[in-house]
């Protein structure tokens, strides 16, 4: 079984430690996948947004932000045989501070288990949402395709997901809900490409009517599907130092999008490995955006009268 690289970033100040990938090349030889089946639930109808609200934005003017939750999976059981995510804590670190700033209420549980990443997001999805203008998720771990790492196995990502649809949690319901995930998604790497210079240069609120169940979701991959992610122990994983950079600096004035797209061209641009393990250098990597919102995200100031700044 292939081992992780020992490479390091061409980044300035980052030579101490080498980068590492949230995955290993060969997970074929153990099954690991936790499944659960998801409880249905009758659809339901929705009123849309107070007035001064501009019809192509979410409503952000809650008395809450909303809650921001963090699982950060560094340990894993042996019978994973998936190695430790030194950095990772770097980048929980980062992710606290930097959505505490933008509002959140912030929460880091470390090392689940398969089990308890469901409990933890289920009971978050049981709570009462009334009060706040969105929600977020972060999830720091090993993945492969489309499932996620907890400390004993792997889960569909779209397990997670499901408990917060529009049908299951009523009182996020027709508000966005964010997901940010930090792991591998298969064994491929990017070896980059050179480039020159000359290449790269709704009408009525008060109206009620049904949504999709899967709306208002985003969710925004560290990479593209079928290839590793990389993390830096030193300094965090590339993903979530650019998004916590971009974030810092524009959180509360850019769309979510905008945002995002300036995310992806700080990893693309800024991040590359270096090895002397020819398999492991000069690599590059691409973060993916999969949206399913409606509107603007604008994470503002604004709260509700009643609520603080």
């Amino acid at each position: 079984m292939a081992e992780n690289p020992d490479s390091i970033m061409k980044e300035a100040g980052d030579s101490a430690q080498g980068d590492e990938i949230d995955a290993k090349p060969d997970r074929s030889s153990f099954s690991l996948l936790k499944k659960k089946k998801a409880e249905p639930m009758p659809p339901v109808q929705v009123s849309q947004g107070p007035e001064g609200v501009p019809s192509h934005e979410y409503n952000m003017t809650f008395k809450k932000m909303g809650t921001c939750i963090i699982i950060n999976n560094k340990n894993f059981d042996k019978t994973t045989g998936m190695d430790p995510r030194h950095g990772t804590d770097k980048d929980a670190e980062a992710l606290f501070k930097c959505f505490q700033s933008l509002g959140f209420k912030v929460a880091v549980s470390n090392n689940c288990s398969c089990d308890k990443m469901e409990d933890l997001l289920k009971q978050a999805a049981e709570e009462d949402h009334t009060d706040s203008a969105c929600f977020v998720c972060i999830l720091l771990s090993h993945g492969e395709a489309n499932c996620i790492y907890g400390t004993d196995g792997m889960v569909p990502i779209k397990v997670l997901t499901s408990y917060f649809r529009g049908d299951r949690c009523r009182t996020l319901l027709g508000k966005p809900k964010l997901f940010f995930i930090q792991a591998c998604r298969g064994t491929e790497f990017d070896d980059g490409v050179q480039a020159d210079s000359s290449t790269v240069g709704d009408t009525d609120p008060d109206s009620q009517y049904k949504i999709p169940v899967e709306a208002d979701f985003l969710i925004a991959y560290s990479t593209v599907p079928g290839y590793y992610s990389w993390r830096s122990p030193g300094r965090g994983s590339w993903f979530v130092q650019a998004l916590c950079s971009v974030l810092n600096e524009h959180g509360k004035t850019l769309e979510i999008m905008q945002i995002l797209t300036r995310v992806n061209c700080k990893v693309a641009r800024d991040f590359e490995s270096h090895s002397n393990n020819p398999t492991f250098h000069s690599k590059k990597q691409i973060p993916c955006i999969m949206s399913m919102l409606t509107k603007e995200v604008y994470f503002s100031k604004k709260r509700h009268p009643d609520g603080a700044i």
